[in-house]
């Protein structure tokens, strides 16, 4: 009786480990295959898709270094923002706005909604970095990438209204400005 018992309390303990052992190369395989998905995903494009919601998720947030997608089962995928490019999306306003630091792709709501802006920015030393006319998407904000790990002089302006920021591109900073008031 003992024997056929040891006999059980063994095989069951194989089969524990061996199940252990399969959930541990089925999560591996997993990881394996989200860093290929992730590598064959076009981060920018992806962004762009959820802005002019043309992806849909729960929530879609993007801060200094990632895209962090929920869906409507709470699954949680991660995308890596590229090394030399730095998110940030801009909503200028009149009158009403809403503090923001880590801009939500499927939630924040600005004020002006496609609407033509003239966008100019120069870096810390000096040099153009944008000089064109930008439209702000249906979520009233202006997705813009650019070099990391610089300060940047933001000047956006509409008819006789302008306004001044200057912004940050390290690691940690802001990706969402709701602080620029035309006036």
């Amino acid at each position: 009786m003992k024997g056929k018992m040891m006999a059980m309390l063994l095989l069951t303990t194989a089969l524990s480990v061996g199940c252990s052992n399969e959930n541990a190369d089925n999560t591996v395989q997993k990881t394996q295959e989200t860093q290929e998905t992730q590598e064959s995903v076009d981060i920018k494009e992806l962004v762009n898709d959820y802005t002019v919601r043309n992806e849909v998720a729960a929530s879609a947030s993007i801060t200094s270094s990632e895209l962090i997608v929920t869906d409507d089962d709470e699954n949680v995928t991660t995308y890596d923002l590229p090394e030399d490019e730095f998110f940030v999306s801009i909503a200028p306003f009149v009158n009403t706005t809403h503090p923001c630091d880590i801009h939500s792709l499927t939630g924040c709501q600005g004020e002006l909604v496609e609407e033509d802006f003239n966008v100019y920015i120069e870096d810390s030393e000096g040099n153009i970095i944008l000089d064109e006319v930008k439209t702000t998407e249906a979520n009233g904000f202006i997705d813009l990438w650019l070099p990391r790990d610089d300060r940047f002089t933001v000047t956006i302006t509409q008819g006789t209204k302008e306004t001044v920021s200057e912004i940050t591109t390290f690691e940690g900073d802001n990706t969402c400005i709701t602080t620029m008031r035309l006036e």
